[in-house]
């Protein structure tokens, strides 16, 4: 069966952005002539054809916004969840929340599982395993609003709403720095993710900046208690061992700390810990974990109240925008 052709396959063949073409199929002002003539002879000769279900869909409204989120029971996406509800309500829209589990097949059903329920826009935080995203593609092709928070695509037409993970990690790790520490490790996420790519550059650059090595050695895949605890068993083992850790989410760190404390490590005496999330894990470990707050609550609501503007402003003729929240350094006695 032959796929049906997109406004985003004449985006691509003509090179220039989905918007632009969805702008020039409605012959809007702001277009060029020639681009709009262009644009049109283009869909005529791929035999493009407005998507009746997206028609539909836009006509449609039923005041309910789909939300995808990885993990439901994670502290800093429970607090997410709680900004955009609390947005959601004011606004008399209600929140369908569907959780991927960190799985890419499950992710699928859930955009499925939206659509079906014909939601009037859509907030996305994508699995660890994705990396195809032609399933949030189709909600762009039936214009279905959409806003990625905390993980978020690069050159995809949604926007996107992100606290400022460079930074973050690079004070972390700074103040690693200036607490004594020389060897810093870091257990990071996956690099396919700007999430990941971001603290990592963060980290790299906090070394580089105060006259440190960067060691590839220092640097571990790892981003939950349980592959934190299994690594640390050897890390923390080496006679070279880091004197400083910098973890990419507060669990993370945690599981370090246990394995330092059943191996007679001090923390913070002997080895430093620096999370990332704030998360209330942070204030019941022993020690308090330093922890880069997020904010995950008004990550939310930020993310709420600009899909609320595109699902009112009912167009899809937008470009993009990326809004970067400022982090925060909460230093406590693991450090």
């Amino acid at each position: 069966m032959k796929r049906q052709v997109t406004i985003k396959d004449i985006a691509e063949k003509l090179g220039i952005s989905v918007s632009t073409v969805s702008r020039a199929l409605k012959d809007h002002p702001d277009i060029s002539l020639k681009t709009r003539q262009a644009v049109k002879e283009l869909a005529k000769l791929l035999g493009y054809k407005p998507n009746l279900i997206a028609l539909n869909l836009k006509h449609s409204k039923t005041n309910t916004i789909g939300l995808i989120v990885p993990e439901v029971e994670h502290h800093f996406f429970s607090k997410i969840i709680n900004g955009i509800e609390e947005v959601a309500y004011e606004n008399n829209y209600n929140v369908l929340v569907v959780q991927s589990n960190e799985s890419y097949m499950r992710e699928v059903l859930n955009t499925q599982t939206l659509i079906a329920n014909r939601v009037d826009g859509v907030l996305v935080s994508f699995s660890k395993e994705t990396q195809d995203y032609s399933h949030f593609q189709q909600m762009v092709d039936y214009e279905i609003p959409m806003v990625f928070f905390d993980r978020v695509i690069e050159d995809f037409h949604a926007d996107g709403v992100v606290v400022d993970d460079y930074s973050g990690a690079f004070s972390a790790v700074n103040h690693l720095i200036s607490r004594g520490c020389r060897r810093i490790a870091i257990y990071s996420s996956p690099q396919h993710m700007l999430i990941g790519k971001n603290r990592f550059e963060g980290y790299k650059d906090a070394l580089e900046k105060n006259g440190l090595t960067f060691n590839r050695d220092l640097v571990y895949a790892c981003d939950t208690i349980d592959s934190a605890m299994k690594i640390s068993r050897s890390v923390l083992k080496k006679q070279d061992r880091p004197d400083g850790i910098f973890a990419v989410n507060d669990l993370t760190a945690i599981g370090v700390m246990k394995v330092a404390k059943h191996l007679g490590i001090r923390v913070p005496e002997d080895l430093k810990v620096v999370g990332f999330e704030n998360s209330r894990s942070s204030t019941i470990s022993e020690p308090e974990l330093t922890s880069v707050d997020q904010f995950g609550y008004n990550l939310g609501k930020k993310s709420a109240e600009l899909l609320l503007k595109r699902i009112k402003e009912g167009t899809y003729d937008y470009e993009p925008i990326r809004l970067k929240l400022k982090t925060e350094l909460i230093v406590r006695g693991s450090s």
